[in-house]
């Protein structure tokens, strides 16, 4: 079996396989091995596409319980298995045979990869025999996804199956999450050999020497803490893969330390808590911002200083000592140096740290919080009060009024673009995995597949997918996909005849030179009945809260047409390359100027 790049470094934890089906002496095909595998690796669903080189894996599964989403396109097949992951914490799992089938998972696969996801994607590939002929729907998958994956494998063999199947497994959720793929040969699924799924556990990896919390930095760190008068938690992605939220929580609490949060950490740390600050980077609140930027301790809570977190690094906090919590080792001194590094899973890092701290007195300490807090201005917060109906549909009245209909509670899957900020800014998430999205490869036709996967895995939860015009259109296929599944689906799609973040950059930066991004777009109404669904118009305020509530009403999926004004854009702004403190603030809008723009 041949291995490729370990993009994310693991430790040695295999996480919650379950109980083997199987303890020797029964002779199955490699295609029943596989099955056999998955469902002892606690797998109850797959999602994908069947084709040539993987159909005796197909033929094989009607005898295993394990169901089978038929997607519309293979790349619906990842980010079906991304959401499942995200939403549920297990291991999301694809299937595509060879070729093109294999070759349409590649943005699925490096959308995880880039956002920490655990992920096996299974593909077939042609006979042993004719691999590297250019035989019919040949491709090196496993080459193309070199870059790509955490692992992946070319098995050949049946004996193979399980042993690599188990350590993908392994490799997937293990240390910092991401996905692998496994590449298997027609002639290794027909083939036959023993399964023993508790002889193909695969050996505990050795620990990478960096992955240790020091005594000597842990004591350091608490005296950087302990001493800082301008503390911030950045709280990140990590929390949640972590489980860490009560250490974090414990943190900020007993050290009265304010929480600014990444994307993809919203709803690590409760958004109406009174610690918590909003998101940060070049959407973020400005208050963040300028906190970030005021500080004199950054905390970094499994986050990797992406580039729309800091802005420009030369800039970038230029006052605060830096303890960056990580376990990549890879990232820690990759974008900004930090004072001290603590390398290891995040919830055995504070854990470790807490002891060596004192809860603060209440003295000096809330001085910061309430220069924060006079950096709102009057209005501290979004409010309904904020966003008053100016006769104009607006993104942000559908994602107030959409938090508000849903008490907060839903889990809600955006795709990318401008409604992808409007939701973060404006639905307030008070939970983990209740925010899906797309945020290091930024993947547009995102969320629509990633919203039946969460359902999938969640499914006594209400998921919303919201989604832009331009976005939806690349995956809307998929809408027949949860018809079939009868999956109770709602579907906002916030329709402003724009690719919209596309033309908020070209009105800022190219002097309105809208090129390429007006978007003309079907009837999403009569779309979704042509899918067999429910669906609404709203142009008017005073529609949307009904429209939800019909939605929430139905039973099955249901798409709403949000028809907002086209040329509204997400305030601040950082301009790429600019300081995290030099934002673009809002002008004067008929919808509201308020606080944070100010």
């Amino acid at each position: 079996m041949g291995t490729a790049k370990k993009g994310h470094s693991h430790s040695t934890q295999t996480g919650g396989a379950a109980k083997a089906p199987a303890t020797g002496g029964t002779r199955l095909t490699g295609a029943e091995i596989l099955w056999a595998t998955l469902e002892g690796e606690g797998v109850d669903v797959v999602f994908g596409y069947p084709g040539g080189a993987i159909l005796p894996a197909y033929d094989a599964l009607r005898k295993f319980p394990i169901r089978h989403v038929l997607v519309r396109h293979e790349q619906g097949a990842s980010h079906m298995a991304d959401g499942y992951a995200r939403a549920s914490g297990k291991v999301g799992v694809a299937i595509a045979t060879s070729g093109p089938g294999a070759t349409n998972l590649v943005t699925g696969i490096a959308t995880a990869m880039l956002d920490s996801v655990p992920m096996v994607c299974i593909t077939g590939q042609v006979s042993s025999k004719v691999l590297g002929t250019d035989a019919f729907q040949e491709v090196d998958i496993t080459g193309i996804t070199l870059p790509l994956t955490k692992h992946n494998y070319l098995v050949t063999r049946a004996e193979e199956v399980a042993p690599v199947l188990r350590q993908a497994f392994m490799v997937a959720r293990s240390g910092r999450p991401g996905p692998v793929l496994v590449d298997i040969t027609k002639d290794a699924q027909q083939g036959s050999a023993e399964f023993n799924f508790v002889a193909a556990e695969p050996k505990p990896h050795r620990p990478h020497p960096m992955l240790k919390t020091e005594s000597a930095a842990t004591v350091q760190a608490a005296e950087l803490i302990r001493s800082a008068k301008k503390p911030v938690i950045l709280a990140g992605h990590g929390i949640i893969q972590s489980a860490a939220y009560a250490q974090v929580r414990t943190l900020a609490e007993r050290m009265k330390i304010p929480v600014a949060s990444t994307l993809l950490g919203l709803g690590a740390f409760p958004a109406s808590h009174p610690l918590s600050l909003g998101m940060m980077g070049m959407h973020g609140e400005a208050w963040v911002n300028h906190a970030i930027q005021q500080s004199d301790l950054l905390i970094a809570c499994g986050m990797r200083f992406d580039d729309r977190v800091t802005g420009s690094l030369a800039t970038y906090a230029p006052n605060a000592k830096k303890i960056h919590m990580e376990v990549d080792p890879a990232e820690i001194n990759k974008n900004v140096k930090a004072d001290v590094a603590l390398i290891g899973d995040l919830k055995e890092v504070l854990e470790a740290l807490l002891p060596h701290l004192a809860p603060r007195a209440d003295n000096g300490e809330s001085a910061w919080l309430r220069e924060i807090e006079a950096s709102k201005g009057e209005v501290a917060v979004r409010d309904i009060k904020n966003l008053p109906d100016s006769g104009h549909l607006y993104a942000a009245h559908v994602m107030h009024d959409l938090w508000r209909a849903t008490d907060g509670k839903a889990i809600v899957v955006t795709d990318v673009g401008q409604h992808q900020m409007w939701e973060a800014q404006y639905y307030k998430h008070d939970e983990p995995r209740t925010l899906i999205t797309s945020g290091g490869l930024g993947t547009m036709g995102f969320a629509l597949p990633a919203a039946i996967g969460a359902k999938i895995a969640c499914p006594e939860k209400e998921v919303w997918v919201v989604a832009g015009d331009g976005g939806f259109q690349m995956t809307a296929a998929e809408l027949s996909t949860a018809a079939q599944e009868d999956l109770d689906l709602k579907i906002a799609v916030v329709n402003n005849g724009y690719l919209g973040m596309v033309r908020q950059w070209q009105e800022f930066f190219y002097e309105k030179n809208y090129e390429a991004s007006p978007l003309r777009s079907p009837d999403f109404v009569k779309l979704a009945e042509a899918h067999g669904i429910r669906g609404v118009a709203v142009h008017k305020r005073s529609e949307v809260l009904p429209a939800v509530a019909e939605a929430r009403s139905h039973k099955g999926p249901f798409v709403i047409n949000f028809q907002v004004e086209k040329e509204d854009s997400v305030y601040p702004m950082i301009p790429a390359g600019s300081a995290l403190h030099e934002m673009i603030r809002r002008p004067n809008n008929p919808l509201v100027e308020t606080a944070q723009d100010k």
